[in-house]
């Protein structure tokens, strides 16, 4: 039986492959680094938009605040100021303290890790620790 020179041997093959595999896992931290800092990126452009917010909205509050502690001294003339100041600061506390639960609750769904990058590298890592650990075939015969 004839064998033909030109066709790789097994060991080639399976180097080929092993390769292959390598430079695979390489593409794939390479596109989990990205995805990460285009997250990161996105977090940045965000986190700026919402501080600013965030602060507008807070002296906003603050003139609100003011306005509705007048505006139930005015309906309740007899109460002294400091009593309509505790009304209203005891009814934005009880509401900010349930909008931070809120809040913690859906922080702990978070999940900071782009989920189809890691799990496919996983699956490759498997996949090659499976294939490096099986034993080289041995070809016997005349070359």
């Amino acid at each position: 039986m004839a064998t033909n020179v030109n066709e790789p041997s097994v060991t080639a093959l399976v180097s080929g492959i092993l390769t292959d595999v390598q430079e695979l896992i390489n593409q794939q931290v390479t596109l989990l680094k990205y995805d990460i800092r285009h997250d990161i990126r996105q977090v940045k452009e965000g986190a700026a938009s919402l501080g600013l917010g965030i602060g507008l909205a807070a002296i906003g509050g603050i003139m609100l605040c003011l306005m509705l502690v007048h505006l139930v001294n005015w309906l309740a003339p007899n109460w002294p100021l400091w009593v309509c100041y505790a009304l209203v600061g005891g009814v934005l506390t009880a509401a900010g303290v349930g909008a931070m639960f809120a809040g913690k609750k859906k922080f702990e769904t978070l999940n900071p890790l782009p989920e189809q990058s890691v799990e496919a590298m996983r699956e490759n890592v498997k996949w090659q620790t499976s294939t490096t650990s099986m034993p080289t075939p041995h070809v016997s015969g005349s070359r």
